[in-house]
């Protein structure tokens, strides 16, 4: 009976002893050297606020406030090592669990990923070391141009240290990605729902399924299928790193209403519709970040059944003035064309919009700054087929202008003036055009 009591005695001593001695060992000289060997790894300053042994629950190694960077590229709140104890004297030193908790992550760090790349220090110096199972929580990216939401990240790691498996989510549960083995390589399937894209324009996604294979030196995207604004988006994709980043891909798009999409590229003027499409994009760079600064597209378009408003186009190839026909709108049974994109510029070929009476046909370029420029022609049908009247586009996305060109203002001014209003002003603007046609255009 007082084997017992001593017994039950001793059980709280152990606990407050177990709690008590973490606290005892002076941890701070140790604080200096773990800075200096991570930054000999790294190549770049490494600052640790606090580093500390705890017994309970289980042993651990608990580091706070880790900065690595000379500008703050990466910040962790808290860091807990669980070690696998029977490794402890093995030449292997097992990691049984990783907890990062509240990493932010600057766009910078893939300078220092890419340094570590290039010299593989990193991987020798980790060579004794063999982590099963990392847990991250609320991650945060500060990346220029994205918007990524929080997530979580729960890791499991191969006897290579290399990605097993894994499970994202992010921290509205909108977001749920699965990373599972498979032989020679990894399948990525992701699924969302209620999501806005944090690439680009916010555009809203309803639902997200995809698919995806992950190889050595490359990543497949065998589909990738949205719906977005009443319709689907369907894209196939090869993201490969072998020297430089490469994207290569295609995209099918079908009935997806273009009212919402385009208000947010424009408040002035906007474009209602079904829009069909498809086409292919490419892009090539040194660094993943700038993949999209790269980018190459050709995308071939038809809208159905919409009307551009902003622009009344029959009333500006009418009179001839100089509003523009910024006043109204154009509706249209179908408007065709294809869209060529170049980094951040933006080029509108071969349109072509039929409307009744009404046909146009044109050129727009979109540069980086916003700005636009180009040319569209405008034929009205009273009876007889009228000429096509050249309107210049010119202005920028929020204030676009749409006037008659130089050309043929003169063209019609010289025709009114010697066969008079009407017939006269249709045949001075027919005979500027082909003289243009012959001798080139040089007016943008």
């Amino acid at each position: 009976m007082r084997m017992h009591k001593r017994f039950l005695v001793a059980i709280p001593i152990i606990l407050i002893v177990l709690v008590v001695i973490p606290f005892l060992i002076p941890m701070g000289a140790y604080v200096s050297n773990a800075e200096q060997v991570a930054a000999d790894i790294l190549k770049v300053p490494v600052k640790v606020g606090g580093l500390r042994i705890a017994l309970l629950p289980t042993p651990r190694l608990n580091i706070t406030n880790l900065v690595i960077g000379s500008d703050d590229e990466l910040t962790v709140e808290d860091v807990a090592v669980l070690p696998a104890l029977t490794s402890l004297f093995s030449e292997t030193k097992v990691i049984s669990s990783l907890k990062v908790r509240r990493p932010i992550i600057k766009q910078s760090v893939l300078d220092i990923v890419s340094n570590l790349e290039g010299d593989g220090s990193a991987n020798e110096d980790s060579g004794g070391i063999m982590i099963r199972k990392i847990v991250i929580s609320d991650v945060q990216f500060i990346w220029e141009g994205i918007n990524i939401p929080e997530f979580n990240i729960n890791l499991t790691l191969s006897p290579d240290n290399r990605p097993d498996s894994a499970l994202v989510t992010t921290t509205d549960g909108k977001v749920e990605i699965k990373l599972l083995p498979e032989s020679g390589s990894r399948k990525i399937y992701l699924s969302a729902h209620d999501w806005t894209l944090p690439v680009g324009p916010p555009l809203y996604v309803g639902q997200l399924d995809g698919e995806m294979k992950w190889m050595e030196e490359r990543l497949e995207v065998q589909h990738l299928d949205m719906e977005l604004y009443g319709g689907v988006v369907n894209i196939l994709a090869t993201l490969g790193w072998q020297k430089n980043w490469m994207l290569d891909g295609k995209l099918n798009a079908a009935d997806i209403e273009v009212e919402k999409p385009v208000a947010m590229m424009s408040s002035s003027t906007q474009l209602s519709g079904r829009l069909n499409s498809e086409g292919r994009f490419q892009s090539v760079s040194k660094e993943p970040g700038k993949l999209l600064e790269q980018l190459q597209a050709d995308f071939r378009f038809k809208v159905m059944g919409g009307v551009l408003d902003g622009f009344d186009l029959a009333k500006a190839a009418a009179l001839l003035g100089t509003r523009g026909g910024l006043e109204g709108q154009t509706r249209f049974d179908t408007l065709t064309g294809v869209l060529n994109v170049s980094g951040k510029q933006y080029h509108l070929r071969d349109l072509d919009i039929v409307s009744g009476l009404l046909k146009a046909t044109g050129d727009v370029k979109v540069r980086p700054n916003k700005q636009l420029g180009g040319q569209v022609k405008v034929e009205i049908k009273k009876g007889a087929t009228l000429a096509a009247i050249p309107l210049q586009v010119s202005g920028t996305t929020e204030k676009p202008l749409l006037l008659p060109t130089k050309a043929a203002l003169a063209g019609a001014a010289a025709g009114t003036a010697v066969l008079g209003p009407g017939v006269g002003t249709s045949l001075g603007i027919q005979a500027v055009d082909k003289l243009k046609g012959l001798f080139g255009n040089k007016e943008e």
